[in-house]
């Protein structure tokens, strides 16, 4: 009989990054958080958070879901719908004219789902410097702490802090690239991505001074985040026996 993975220690990362810490259970496409299904009559959503291993799917399409509705009918590719994927590095192309058919592919981030055999949480410190991880608990991997976007129509999601998928391993001013039921993908100026701000300890309760952040300098500002996963108790006594 197949065992059935408790789904509270399951958790989606990218495929470059996988610790040895859990055990694959399947790898796919990395799908971001956000379907945003929209026309001119209707408009409507629902989420699928980054740090969920339903975000990370088998196999990739531009538009990888279909509306139905009550008169028994299923519309495809039929409608002004987006998705929206986990992006890569690869850098767009020079005339930024959205990208077709393979052209896609080096785009989309890989991701990969991993089972542990205890809790996993992602913690922030809202300064430059790595979090470390409670006692009890040992680290996975560090990164960048991402908060939500907004996309087309002035639409978006949160990311919950306390999920993996919140502790992105590099940081990109926009991590997710939109595609269109008319099989295209591009960057467009109505995204844009939340990270969690550095704050001083002196400053919490001033006034924010006004700041303008460019090309280089951008990483100064975002706060430094860890995944951690909780060590069985067995671990957590060799863990204290060491210190």
């Amino acid at each position: 009989m197949e065992r059935i993975p408790n789904s509270q220690n399951l958790f989606y990362i990218d495929f470059d990054s996988d610790p040895d810490l859990g055990y694959r259970i399947h790898e796919g496409r990395s799908n971001k958080d956000e379907y945003d299904f929209y026309s001119p009559i209707n408009h409507s959503k629902f989420f699928l958070s980054s740090g969920e291993p339903g975000s990370c799917l088998r196999k990739f399409s531009t538009m990888p879901f279909m509306p139905c509705n009550l008169n028994n009918e299923c519309h495809i590719s039929s409608r002004n719908d987006y998705s929206y994927w986990l992006s890569t590095t690869e850098p767009m192309t020079t005339s930024m004219a959205p990208v077709t058919g393979n052209a896609i592919r080096p785009y989309i981030s890989r991701c990969v789902v991993c089972e542990t055999p205890t809790q996993v949480m992602a913690v922030h410190s809202q300064t430059t410097e790595v979090p470390a991880c409670p006692r009890g608990w040992a680290g996975m991997w560090t990164g960048h702490s991402f908060l939500a976007h907004t996309s087309a129509g002035g639409e978006g999601t949160g990311q919950d802090l306390q999920s993996p998928g919140s502790c992105m391993s590099e940081f990109r001013s926009v991590p997710f690239i939109e595609c269109h039921g008319r099989g295209t993908c591009n960057y467009y100026a109505t995204q844009h991505a939340f990270w969690l701000a550095v704050i001083d300890q002196d400053k919490m309760f001033r006034k924010p001074m006004s700041e303008t952040l460019k090309a280089g300098g951008l990483k100064q500002r975002v706060s430094r985040c860890q995944v951690c996963r909780k060590l069985p108790p067995f671990n957590q006594q060799q863990q204290q026996q060491v210190r």
